[in-house]
């Protein structure tokens, strides 16, 4: 469960209990700013709340703004900005500011079935926009307002290959918020307590990926060097919207792969989206070290999407 999926199960289960929220949200940053635009936390009426706006005693304010609100209803605009030694005490560590807008969870400002409109969107793979009227202080779906928020599918990590590699990056992934699979049909791989909590599947790629199916927010990364099982696994990658699709292998084995799969009819622009080889180039010279750069990649790419 990642960060956002955490907060609407909150939001779900204080509801049930007939308790008042407020949720506040991260609307515009100037400088440095520890969370990003779109960050949320979730305020209780009694004080208890989940998420964080920044790093450091903003916090405090948010808090009691939005304990205040989850009983009296409405909004407010709030905003927070040093530059100088007092930055550490806010938690803009480099004197930035951040605007934050704090709503009453309710359907005058911000109705809680937005919530649930957000994890059905994000359950089908498909992202879901929220507008703002900072004026009103009004959050409704859609994407013209003066704020607008686009909430994508949780990211998914499919791997091809339970290898050395592989055990070092699935727990990098699943730090980042990745939902992380793993296939591969040879038994020795598969077998064993080789990934802590985490069942290895059988299938052979394609099958596996038919079921998968990769979306926007999700990354395709190779790593057995055995054409049988990677390219079946990026053919169906390069016939998704997969933000991330990358392969092990030295530049020769990335230009053979190339080739058997221009012969199977992929475009140079299309196979151009397989990163190969995979990860940045950090000088990586070891299983763990060839994990990060691939992570790293995987977010370098994300975080440039569109």
């Amino acid at each position: 469960m990642d960060e956002l999926a955490h907060l609407i199960a909150t939001a779900r289960d204080w509801r049930a209990a007939g308790a008042r929220a407020a949720i506040a949200t991260v609307t515009r940053t100037w400088g440095s700013a520890p969370r990003r635009v779109g960050s949320h936390m979730l305020v209780r009426a009694d004080g208890l709340f989940e998420g964080s706006v920044s790093g450091g005693c903003v916090e405090g304010e948010v808090i009691a703004t939005g304990q205040m609100l989850a009983e009296t209803g409405g909004f407010r605009r709030l905003r927070f900005g040093v530059a100088n030694a007092t930055a550490w005490e806010v938690g803009l560590a480099c004197g930035g500011e951040i605007e934050v807008l704090v709503q009453a969870l309710d359907d005058e400002a911000f109705p809680p079935a937005l919530l649930e409109r957000i994890a059905a969107a994000r359950a089908k793979g498909r992202a879901l926009s929220l507008a703002t009227d900072l004026s009103t202080g009004r959050t409704r779906e859609g994407e013209a307002g003066d704020f607008v928020h686009r909430y994508d599918p949780p990211l998914r990590l499919l791997l091809t290959g339970a290898v050395h590699i592989a055990q070092a990056l699935v727990p990098m992934a699943q730090a980042l918020g990745y939902a992380v699979s793993v296939v591969d049909p040879r038994g020795t791989f598969a077998a064993g307590p080789r990934f802590a909590g985490l069942e290895v599947d059988s299938r052979w790629p394609d099958e596996a990926m038919a079921d998968w199916k990769p979306d926007a927010a999700s990354a395709v990364v190779t790593l057995t060097h055995d054409p049988k099982l990677d390219d079946p696994a990026l053919e169906a990658a390069l016939q998704s919207e997969a933000f991330y699709i990358a392969a092990l292998g030295s530049r020769k084995t990335h230009a053979a792969r190339c080739e058997r799969l221009a012969a199977r009819g992929f475009a140079a622009s299309t196979l151009d989206r397989i990163r190969g080889p995979a990860g940045l180039p950090i000088g990586a010279a070891n299983p763990a070290e060839i994990a990060l750069s691939i992570a790293a990649e995987m977010v370098q790419a994300f975080r440039a999407r569109s």
